[in-house]
């Protein structure tokens, strides 16, 4: 079976003790039998190792930090979620805000405590957020920071958290919220108490040549305006297209420009890449056929 190993963070890669070079986001791949239970280790600087035996139970259950993706010439497995190396107890600020104690801090992972007549509870956050200053926003609280938000609750229940730039705090939060595609689409967002009440998604950029397919694929996913992207006999099925699609998280590219994978999520931590293939006529899609 051929395996690609992904990281969120540079990583030493050793397989059986083997050193495989770095891994990040760029694949380094071998050819590995699940029967005979190989040992791998991903160790980046500063932060603990995450160490699994890759065999047929590991290809079924992956540990926390690990996500599988079922592809068409094997299994990607990447790595993420990193605890750091010093898992001591670091504050890094403390504020009482409309009667509740808000304490970020770091130990191992990022994590604000939070304390008040509901008890004491504890939100996890991801490492982006270390820099963020909070704001209570009615009933509710915002964590903002320089690439994203959280908005909670005062018995620490998460409602949103997201990337994206604040444009204004209150009872109504407004926020602009990239979705990272090929376009460059943004979402124009507002929450009332942490319940979305809004949502406007813009495009910065024109679909090329080699990224038409993946365009159509990723309006269908955030809900944006198919039709320009499909054939006339098309345009008036395009309100239907994410259900003829159906429930994928993402797209990802394929070395043909008529071809993207949509990744579907089969269980929790293990998901499957099916592929598409449109047909392209006269600049429009006119056809969409899953591969057999």
């Amino acid at each position: 079976m051929r395996v690609i190993f992904l990281a969120e963070k540079p990583c030493a890669l050793t397989v059986n003790g083997a050193f495989l070079g770095t891994v990040d986001g760029f694949e380094r791949s071998a050819e590995v039998d699940p029967s005979d239970g190989v040992f791998c280790e991903f160790l980046p600087v500063g932060y603990a190792p995450v160490r699994f035996r890759l065999d047929e139970n590991f290809l079924m259950d992956p540990p926390e930090q690990v996500r599988l993706y079922f592809v068409r010439s094997g299994v990607a497995v990447l790595c993420h979620s990193f605890v750091k190396s010093d898992v001591s107890l670091t504050v890094l600020w403390q504020e009482r805000l409309g009667g509740t104690l808000l304490t970020l801090c770091m130990q191992g992972k990022l994590q604000l405590n939070i304390e008040n007549e509901t008890g004491f509870h504890i939100l996890p956050l991801p490492e982006e957020l270390i820099d963020c200053k909070p704001f209570l926003c009615g009933e509710i609280y915002l964590l903002e920071g320089s690439e994203g938000f959280v908005l909670f609750g005062r018995d620490g229940t998460l409602k949103v958290r997201t990337e994206g730039k604040v444009l204004e705090r209150g009872r109504v939060l407004r926020a602009e919220v990239p979705f990272r595609d090929s376009l460059g689409h943004t979402a124009l967002m507002e929450w009332r108490d942490g319940v979305l009440v809004g949502c406007t998604i813009r495009s910065k950029r024109e679909p090329t040549d080699a990224t038409f397919a993946l365009a159509l694929f990723e309006s269908a996913l955030i809900g944006a305006d198919c039709t320009p992207y499909l054939a006339d006999p098309l345009k008036a099925k395009a309100g239907k297209l994410k259900t003829f699609l159906g429930e994928y998280s993402s797209v990802v590219l394929t070395g043909d420009p008529a071809c993207v994978g949509l990744v579907f999520e089969r269980t929790p931590r293990i998901y499957d890449v099916r592929y598409f293939h449109v047909t392209v006529t006269d600049g429009k899609v006119s056809n969409i056929k899953e591969e057999e």
